[in-house]
């Protein structure tokens, strides 16, 4: 599956750190906006996000909450210690896992089915087989489930860190500030920049807001060639009868739906019925959106600065042309916006 295009990433335009430890507030970072109809860039900061909404709009957010999910655990009877990077709850209680024995290697090490890992404080797992679709992924099954389980893995995990960030930060600083249930690998980072200030002055404008969940995945399996194939995971979401109800209001009364990060744009694309109407429900979705899918429900994005050849570069194709994205992240590079998930965002409505 190809991206619209690539470019030029300079490293130093990684953000390191959060930008609490840079010296800005949390919704202090840049803001590119685009316009769909005019295809007109604006810059500005996330503080002043009001400038390009309007009464009556609806922002959605996914309140997943981020999991520590990178886990130390060792085969006893090997004398091996690998780490886990855990990617997806599934629906028979076991959990889809990268394993790697050490960072950046997943094969090198004699992984295999039946391996029992111990994480301490009474935590273990065994190793069943690997995933069909993504064979990188494990399939583990723990010793503990439910809230025992999530209540282990709060106690003995850390989030998950790629070599861009500068060291590990804790995980209040993976959190957005509106989170709740816990169940993502990796932070729903669209809507970091949030505080709880900037959420009601939007409400006192007149700008609505609804809750959706959609546990995330791994952004990476650690390998550059199947990275580059973007295989969709599977990913659990959760759309309340609350939640479906003001969408479709909204869309009756003629407001428009803007979706906090890419992960609210898969499920609600995967909700949405023959009739343009969400239904609430429970499902699991393996959504690939590029430019060939007709947007059903979804009118704005909120999402972050994307990175050379990553998938997500497909989903923004859905509502703009590739080159006017390829020209507004040239623009952005040369302007030194920061990229991933501490970094700056991007606007299209």
């Amino acid at each position: 599956m190809s991206t619209p295009f690539t470019f030029l990433l300079p490293a130093e335009l990684s953000a390191k750190e959060p930008p609490e430890r840079r010296g800005i507030a949390r919704d202090g970072v840049r803001l590119m906006t685009i316009n769909r109809n005019s295809g007109e860039v604006y810059h500005s900061r996330f503080n002043g996000i009001s400038e390009f909404l309007r009464p009556g709009d609806l922002l959605i957010f996914n309140t997943s909450r981020t999991l520590p999910a990178s886990l130390q655990g060792c085969e006893r009877t090997l004398d091996k210690c690998i780490e886990i990077r855990l990617a997806q709850h599934l629906s028979d209680d076991s959990w889809l896992a990268l394993l790697m024995c050490q960072r950046g290697k997943t094969f090198a090490c004699g992984l295999q089915q039946g391996m029992n890992l111990d994480f301490g404080e009474g935590l273990t797992a065994k190793v069943e087989n690997r995933d069909t679709h993504i064979p990188r992924l494990w399939k583990i099954r723990f010793s503990l489930a439910g809230s025992q389980l999530i209540d282990s893995i709060y106690r003995l995990g850390n989030p998950i860190r790629y070599e861009y960030v500068s060291q590990a930060w804790n995980l209040d600083y993976y959190q957005t500030v509106y989170a709740k249930e816990p169940g993502s690998a990796e932070m729903p980072s669209a809507g970091r920049a949030f505080t709880w200030k900037l959420l009601f002055d939007l409400k006192r404008q007149g700008i609505e807001t609804a809750q959706i969940v959609l546990h995330t995945g791994l952004s990476s399996y650690m390998d550059d060639e199947l990275d580059a194939l973007h295989p969709a995971s599977e990913e659990e979401y959760f759309i309340s009868q609350t939640a479906a109800q003001k969408i479709n209001r909204t869309r009756q009364e003629g407001g428009r739906i803007i979706a906090v990060g890419t992960t609210v744009v898969r499920a609600l694309e995967s909700a949405v019925d023959i009739e343009g109407l969400i239904q609430p429900q429970h499902s699991y979705t393996r959504l690939h959106i590029s430019a060939k899918h007709r947007l059903k429900i979804v009118d704005g994005l909120l999402t972050g600065m994307h990175e050379p050849e990553a998938s997500h570069l497909d989903l923004l194709t859905a509502f703009l042309s590739a080159e006017q994205i390829r020209a507004a992240y040239e623009d952005a590079v040369q302007r030194g916006y920061l990229w991933h998930e501490f970094g700056d965002l991007n606007l299209i409505v």
